[in-house]
């Protein structure tokens, strides 16, 4: 058996394919249908789990479906920044390309490693590949997964330079809606304005944010008014995302937020105010024991890197396997400074580490168990 088992050539090859391949979150298809063949043309046992009507999971169980570990990463992207110019390419050690990061490279490295196993007669593995759709939108990928499948840990592969994250933040998506009174523009001098309400609420929010809760990071993600012309609106909308250190107390933070629109409301009897919190997901913190942290760290003592596990500072599928019953370990290729930008990219050795070292874990895993 092969040391260095990765084969970096095909690994370049098919991460081109996959870049060149548009696949917002909802329109993966395209993606999942040029995996699925590439995977059958090698022998592998993959399978579509429907996801919706027109979309769907793809999913290799070497070990039926009851394994240890699986391996999960999201073909999805955000939409492009522009769609004439959203593909692979490469200049030096850099692929660039939407997706790259976040995280195209990862499920090229996971998709090579389980080829590359397949390939050295590694057949009969307590190891699931899943390649999940939705993960930037509503997650419907990994529900779906968990739903059929059984594993008790997961590494996903989100942009996290290698390092091997046993932490993961905490996420909050909250909705706010003003209403005022519409009318022509002209007369914007009296009554109320749904964006000027919106205005000074988020002011007080981030304000509160900042000084009472300075650990959250909070991004105004979305703000946008009814319009219509030449009007006053009479509506006003703003989205806002909370990222939460592990072990911050969320419930906390939701209640103080509650009380602070409440304040508002008791304060100003014509304010038209609607807070809802649309997403709650925990974050959480992973001890550094168990089968799958003790292969991993063997596959990574054998490449000769440091172990220095950290805390993954976003949202990802590890938050819904965590509360599905899952222990998630995140750890993959790329950045989170690099993802979500109009020149995504990704290190194409970081990749290709990435392949070797989920190669090594599931074969540190097999062993363990022969043993």
């Amino acid at each position: 058996m092969n040391d260095t088992p990765v084969n970096q050539a095909r690994l370049k090859k098919l991460l081109a394919a996959m870049l060149d391949i548009y696949s917002p979150s909802g329109k993966e298809e395209d993606l999942c249908g040029y995996l699925q063949g590439w995977l059958k043309r090698r022998g592998l046992p993959v399978v579509r789990q429907e996801v919706d009507e027109e979309r769907g999971n793809l999913v290799v169980a070497l070990g039926g479906e009851e394994a240890e570990l699986a391996l999960i990463g999201h073909l999805d992207t955000v939409s492009a920044h522009e769609l004439e110019d959203f593909g692979y390419s490469q200049e030096g050690d850099r692929v660039w390309g939407l997706g790259s990061a976040d995280m195209k490279g990862g499920c090229a490295a996971m998709i090579e490693a389980v080829v590359s196993l397949w390939e050295q007669g590694v057949r009969e593995l307590p190891l699931t590949l899943a390649l999940v759709v939705g993960e930037e939108e509503a997650g419907d990928g990994a529900e779906a997964l968990v739903g059929e499948y059984r594993f008790p840990w997961a590494v996903v592969g989100e942009p996290t330079r290698l390092e091997p994250c046993l932490h993961n933040y905490g996420y909050m998506e909250l909705k706010l809606v003003t209403r005022g009174e519409r009318r022509h523009a002209s007369l914007a001098g009296g009554g109320r304005k749904a964006v000027e309400d919106m205005l000074r609420l988020l002011l007080t929010l981030t304000a509160h944010l900042q000084n009472r809760r300075p650990e959250v990071i909070y991004n105004i993600r979305d703000l946008f008014s009814s319009g219509g012309g030449f009007v006053v609106p009479e509506e006003c909308e703003a989205w806002l995302d909370l990222h939460l250190p592990p072990n911050s107390p969320a419930g906390e933070v939701a209640v103080e937020i509650e009380e602070l629109v409440a304040a508002e409301k008791n304060s100003d009897d014509g304010l038209n105010l609607r807070l809802d919190f649309e997403t709650v997901q925990a974050g959480y913190e992973l001890p550094p024991r168990g089968p799958v942290v003790e292969a991993l760290q063997k596959a990574v003592s054998q490449m000769g890197r440091p172990w220095l596990p950290g805390a993954f500072r976003s949202h990802s599928d590890a938050n819904q396997l965590w509360a599905a019953g899952v222990k998630p370990i995140i750890l993959g290729p790329g950045s989170l400074e690099a993802a979500h930008r109009p020149q995504e990219w990704v290190s194409f050795s970081q990749v290709a580490t990435a392949s070797e070292l989920y190669y090594r874990l599931a074969l540190a895993l097999s062993q363990g168990q022969a043993s």
